[in-house]
């Protein structure tokens, strides 16, 4: 009877020894799975809030659109978020391909979702609570909840700051009349009309968008004298300084002098970044520092 009581107990230790290993495993591997995540995020708001959930240390590819610091250049630059190809981003053996409903072509993500890559598209936000969900799913795919809710916390506050900004513009009487023009080189300037990123940004900072149609028209030197802008918003999709892109404008379109943004020189820049992606992180940061300059348009 004394072997037969020895021996059940080397079983019984052997069986705990293994259900502990057993468990272990589990656990490493979990957090093996967690810590080796391979991201290619391809949409410049995207990347952006990748990055603003601490997840940049997963990124191993972006599409062009997309900017990160100097810091991460080791990171693939693919192409265009809309002309991705399945080789470039296969090449880089990615867990998880995250992108906008514009990311593409289709046939592209086919080829990646049967080589067993997870491909997540996301609705470009254009409202706050399109944003937020957008943040909260993505907290869930890279394992950032706790970001996410303080992000979204952080989101929520700015567009309080920007409610009391709206306040205080309309309270000051008239509202601004703002006109968006995208500049390109060897190309004649287009202004953004409704449903555009600068649409967005101009109604979020308590403007009136005076263009009268949807997305981009060129319009005449003489069609922008008639609408008479008190402010002219410009972008060139790269980051040249405000005064020498409003000296460039002037330049190039002189009747813009006697409207009353060229007159009293209310010529500003949007950074290239805010125009990307619809309703992000530097759309709401460019919009709540135009609406602090109509505040100071109005008192002046």
């Amino acid at each position: 009877m004394p072997k037969l009581k020895h021996k059940l107990s080397i079983t019984s230790l052997f069986t705990t020894t293994l259900a502990v290993s057993l468990l272990l495993s589990s656990l490493f591997t979990s957090h093996l799975v967690s810590a080796n995540n391979r991201v290619v995020s391809a949409g410049a708001g995207i990347t952006e809030l990748v990055l603003a959930l601490d997840a940049g240390d997963e990124l191993v590819g972006v599409d062009s659109t997309s900017q990160l610091p100097n810091t991460m250049a080791s990171v693939a630059v693919l192409g265009y978020h809309r002309m991705l190809s399945a080789e470039g981003i296969l090449a880089l053996s990615p867990t998880l391909v995250l992108g906008s409903d514009a990311m593409g072509p289709q046939t592209t993500l086919t080829i990646l979702s049967s080589a067993n890559v997870a491909v997540t598209t996301l609705p470009s936000a254009e409202t706050k609570t399109q944003l937020l969900a957008n943040i909260e799913q993505m907290g869930q795919l890279l394992n950032r909840n706790n970001q996410a809710i303080k992000l979204a916390a952080q989101i929520e506050q700015s567009f309080a700051r920007l409610e009391a900004k709206q306040q205080q513009v309309t309270a000051m009487g008239k509202v601004p009349k703002v006109l968006f023009l995208l500049l390109q080189q060897d190309r004649p300037a287009r202004v953004g009309g409704s449903n555009t990123a600068a649409d967005i940004i101009i109604k979020l900072a308590g403007g009136q968008n005076i263009a009268g149609f949807d997305g981009y028209k060129s319009v005449s030197q003489e069609g922008i004298l008639a609408m008479q802008p008190d402010m002219i918003l410009i972008s060139n999709r790269s980051n040249e300084q405000t005064q020498t892109a409003a000296k460039t404008l002037l330049t190039k379109m002189p009747l813009l002098h006697h409207t009353p943004a060229g007159e009293n020189n209310h010529i500003k820049s949007l950074p290239p970044q805010a125009l990307l992606g619809g309703l992000g992180l530097s759309a709401i940061e460019a919009a709540e520092l135009l609406a602090s300059d109509f505040i100071s348009l109005k008192k002046h």
